[in-house]
């Protein structure tokens, strides 16, 4: 399996390998450590594909750990599609799957031992003077005036806590380091607070839950992670976790950051994400223009693809954007290996064949024009078929090798064809072509030999299926839109069009989740959930080639 950490090097291979030689550590155990308050999306992947890599390389192994420390944002439904999404990718966490809800009790064990120590202390201030009380970058904060507090009194009180005797709000514990700190984490960040909501594993078995903070680092320990990669966001919060870690004496996890993934024409916030699916902008979080894991699962995009992709944009230490081309290239180079090749017409415009020999000539068509071991199918030409109307002009250019008055072009896998009539309905609309075919030209070899520049597709109206098509397209029109005001300005109001196509006869049974080149289109495949298998309802994948960035001028 190729994954970002398998194939060249980057420094955090190298780093564990040094460690690995020095005999700093014996294994490698890393984590990929999701909050379940929201679907995975393809910064996660990134992550993914890093930690399970990096564990597969070195023979160890890598956790799958819910950090679910904040009930009233979590829930069962994110962490089931959390397992579906990392399965998916191809990676498998064995019985290493963990939550932080699991360590609720050695948590507040821990922080009663640092109370124990003078370390910790429970403050009963508001959040709001809390957080004037953490002075700024230039300036330094300012002790709380329950700051030396008694141990048995803050022992009491944090006890008092958990036994559900305050509301929420009235008191916080806070770890007691040093509120001068040029790193603003240092001044006394808080550990544990009120929160009267039920958890999804817990139930109401506690009232008290930790800080992200307190709890993220501890877990790693409890687990036995030796090596803590996260993003480079964490990196200012590493002194935090290494105080908690000697404070408590326990296993010292080595926490290692990289540049989180940045990708143009998309929003990457889970915040936002979810406010793009309250709002009924998009259609669920596995809408197949979201960024999430589900939604380009969804779309088509193949789990080899995404793998491929975290492989080549590598891994580093400086924030970076990545063009969304890069993703949908290595979408492309997968399916163009794997895709069966059908033929479809999106804007169809009809075509009598006038002097066809038969009612219906069968040709055979390859599945795969460099894979024979796909087999081939049967077209079937009728007098009547629909060809895409952008195939026709009624005054083309010089170098338009299409269809045209008196012009020839070749039907795909067919024939060649002569356009002698356009037939216009009252507003001068053409609605159809009377054409004429060469008999000696069917087959993709033609005994004749005879060549025209042009080939287009088509689909027999007697035997193709029209199917409903969904098109989509970027869902921002700005490459940064969380650099916006306001990212919901720069959603693109064409990101979804439907449209009826024809297909070939066997579409008409295509299951979901495979995905088919539509020839001179783009690849295309039957949406999982609102496809039956008599009535698909197909969706784009990916163009063939990166038309947006022409469409851009670039």
């Amino acid at each position: 399996m190729d994954t970002s950490a398998q194939s060249g090097t980057n420094f955090i291979r190298n780093q564990i390998e040094e460690d690995l030689r020095a005999g700093k550590r014996e294994e490698v155990i890393t984590r990929f450590p999701p909050e379940p308050n929201g679907y995975l999306h393809i910064g996660h992947a990134k992550s993914i594909c890093l930690n399970f890599g990096l564990a597969q390389e070195f023979n160890g192994r890598c956790h799958l750990r819910f950090d679910d420390t904040n009930p009233v944002k979590e829930e069962d439904e994110y962490v089931n599609a959390i397992r579906e999404d990392v399965g998916w990718l191809g990676f498998d966490w064995g019985e290493h799957q963990y939550f932080a809800s699991d360590y609720f009790e050695q948590l507040y064990a821990w922080a009663v031992e640092l109370i124990g120590k003078g370390l910790a202390y429970v403050d009963s201030q508001t959040p709001e003077q809390i957080r004037e009380g953490r002075g700024t970058l230039t300036t330094p904060g300012t002790e709380s005036p329950f700051r030396n507090r008694a141990v048995e009194e803050n022992l009491a009180l944090f006890t008092a806590m958990k036994n559900g005797e305050f509301p929420d709000g009235a008191h916080v514990l806070r770890a007691k380091i040093d509120m001068a700190a040029s790193n603003m984490n240092l001044r006394d960040p808080v550990m544990y607070r009120i929160l009267h909501a039920a958890h999804h594993r817990t139930g109401d078995s506690w009232c008290i839950y930790p800080m992200y903070d307190f709890a993220h680092g501890q877990s790693d320990s409890i687990e036995g992670v030796t090596h803590s990669i996260c993003t480079l966001e964490f990196e200012d919060h590493r002194p935090l976790y290494d105080w908690f870690i000697r404070s408590l004496e326990i296993h010292n996890p080595q926490q290692i950051e990289f540049a989180r993934l940045n990708l143009s024409y998309t929003v990457m916030s889970k915040r936002k994400l979810l406010q793009l699916v309250q709002e009924e902008h998009v259609r669920g979080w596995d809408d197949p223009r979201m960024p999430t894991i589900s939604g380009m699962r969804r779309r088509g995009y193949p789990p080899q693809a995404i793998r491929r992709f975290c492989e080549r944009i590598g891994v580093g230490k400086s924030d970076s954007w990545i063009d969304l081309s890069t993703l949908e290239d290595c979408v492309r180079e997968e399916l163009n290996e794997t895709a069966p090749r059908r033929l479809a017409v999106l804007d169809p415009l009809k075509v009598v064949i006038t002097n066809l020999p038969e009612q219906r000539i069968d040709t055979r068509a390859a599945n795969h024009p460099q894979r024979p071991e796909m087999g081939t199918r049967t077209m079937s030409l009728t007098p009547e078929i629909v060809i895409d109307r952008s195939d026709f002009l009624e005054d083309p250019p010089r170098k338009f090798f299409r269809l045209a008055p008196g012009k020839e072009v070749r039907l795909r896998h067919a024939c060649i064809i002569r356009c002698d009539e356009v037939i216009k309905d009252d507003s001068g609309e053409v609605v159809e072509l009377r054409c004429s075919c060469d008999p000696e030209t069917f087959g993709a070899n033609p005994a004749d030999g005879r060549k025209v520049k042009g080939t287009i597709q088509w689909v027999s109206t007697e035997f193709g299926q029209q199917v409903p098509v969904r098109l989509f397209d970027r869902l921002f029109v700005e490459p940064t839109p969380e650099r916006a005001e306001d990212f919901r300005q720069c959603l693109n109001p064409e990101s979804l069009q439907e449209v009826r196509a024809w297909v070939e006869p066997e579409l008409g049974q295509a299951r979901p989740g495979t995905v088919y080149q539509f020839e001179r289109i783009g690849y295309f495949t039957p949406d999982t959930k609102d496809s039956s298998l008599d009535a698909p309802v197909f969706q784009r994948t990916v163009t063939l080639r990166d038309t947006w960035a022409k469409q851009q001028g670039k």
